[in-house]
């Protein structure tokens, strides 16, 4: 079969998306700025001033941050960073973080050393630090990817600055244009796994781990336990998996999990129920790896419309992919797979993100339903119509309709989503 001519570019954006990272990645990105800022000074700043997006905030608020004997907020992610971070590291910037560590952090925040502000910006994901000793300030900037530093200032002068930043697909590095169902599906059956085996193998090792974790253990609601207990069929052993692996992610479980689109949650919807649906069936390792692609790929292709952070649970885009790769697993072709796409976000597009927490796990089991109902009408050739409420004449451009509702028109529902979590901050 000819080779898929975009397949360096897809090859690229995989390697690009799907990253590990250690705990949600909101309050990871503040740590990560946290541990810059130390390293820069030489020291323990004694003020910190963060000004952050809105979305960032929404998501950094109700989600405990590892290894930190469950803190949670802006103030715990930045003090774990200056305390025990190793910027070197990235998404896992606070991997090293011990408990000997503790007793410092705990003693840093009882300094109310840490003052937020919301930041005015047109963009999502973006904040300022500006970390303060005694002698000497840093500034950094990061916009659009949880780790992108686009300007470092020390004692007021410039020391770094990126420049020409593409901000037209939200930041990201690498062009998502030719991003289709069609592309992504021929790229699927034509790539050679060997290209990308080794990531794929990561991606099953440790968010099929976390999952373990989470239904051993009791994190939250205990939603993966409590789903085992009713109905053990293979769908509700996929939801309990899934839901279990966000909700210990959520409520501060220290492994680490990949990514996709700058979101553990996505990164695990994406891959565990494939995963698992897979080794139901009892299809190839090589089936698994393709099915693996197409599924992550399908929720980096949503993602590029819809943007790092919205008022649309990104987490629903995950689970429409997986959906569309239960159908690819059980041999149905690329109009089938088009339909359990646009079935699943006729069911499911209106699901908002009111910040990172536990509860997600529950969104995430919901769109997963969602996703199987969609392939179940796929797999007898059904599918909604199109033109009926937000759907478009192709599943392509359902997508991008889907995109263009978060991204813009879902602005003022983001505003009041955050207004109402502050506004509960300020009476609890």
């Amino acid at each position: 079969m000819k080779t898929c001519k975009f397949e360096a570019e897809y090859l690229k954006i995989l390697r690009e998306e799907l990253v590990p990272a250690k705990g949600c990645t909101e309050p990871i990105a503040i740590a990560f700025a946290g541990a810059k800022a130390r390293e820069l000074l030489g020291e323990i700043p004694n003020e910190i001033i963060i000004e952050a997006s809105g979305n960032l905030i929404k998501n950094i608020r109700c989600v405990t941050v590892p290894n930190t004997g469950n803190l949670v907020g802006v103030e715990a992610s930045v003090i774990a960073g200056v305390v025990g971070g190793d910027s070197s590291l990235e998404l896992e910037v606070i991997a090293k973080l011990k408990p000997k560590h503790l007793k410092q952090m705990n003693d840093l925040l009882l300094r109310n050393m840490v003052k937020i502000r919301l930041l005015k910006t047109s963009l999502n994901l973006h904040f300022i630090l500006v970390a303060k000793t005694k002698t000497d300030s840093v500034l950094i900037e990061i916009k659009n990817l949880h780790t992108n530093i686009v300007r470092i200032e020390k004692n007021g002068e410039t020391v770094f600055k990126k420049d020409n930043l593409k901000e037209e697909y939200f930041g990201v590095e690498t062009d998502r244009s030719n991003l289709t169902i069609e592309n992504i599906l021929h790229f699927v059956e034509t790539v050679e796994i060997s290209e990308i085996k080794t990531l794929l193998d990561k991606q099953i090792k440790y968010n099929l781990a976390i999952a373990k974790k989470g239904l051993e253990s009791d994190f939250g609601v205990s939603i993966g336990q409590t789903i085992l207990k009713n109905d053990t069929s293979i769908f509700s052993v996929i939801k309990a998996h899934t839901a279990a692996a966000s909700e210990a992610r959520m409520s501060g479980c220290s492994l680490p999990v990949i990514t996709n689109s700058g979101s553990g949650n996505q990164g695990i919807t994406a891959s565990i129920p494939v995963i698992l649906y897979a080794k139901q069936l009892q299809v190839s390792k090589e089936k698994l790896y393709r099915a693996l692609i197409l599924s992550n790929l399908l929720t980096i292709y949503q993602k590029s419309f819809i943007g790092r952070l919205s008022a649309f649970c990104g987490a629903i885009s995950a689970a429409v992919s997986s959906g569309a790769t239960f159908t690819y697993l059980k041999g149905g072709d690329i109009n089938q797979i088009r339909m359990t796409i646009t079935n699943a976000l006729a069911n499911v597009s209106g699901v908002v993100c009111d910040g990172a927490k536990p509860s997600c796990a529950s969104k995430i089991a919901t769109g997963l339903d969602a996703a199987i109902l969609g392939h179940f009408l796929a797999m007898e050739n059904h599918q909604y119509n199109p033109l009926s409420g937000i759907l478009k004449n192709s599943a392509d451009e359902t997508i991008l309709a889907i995109g263009k509702m978060a991204s813009e028109g879902m602005k003022d529902t983001d505003k009041v989503i955050l207004e109402l979590m502050l506004e509960e901050t300020k009476t609890s």
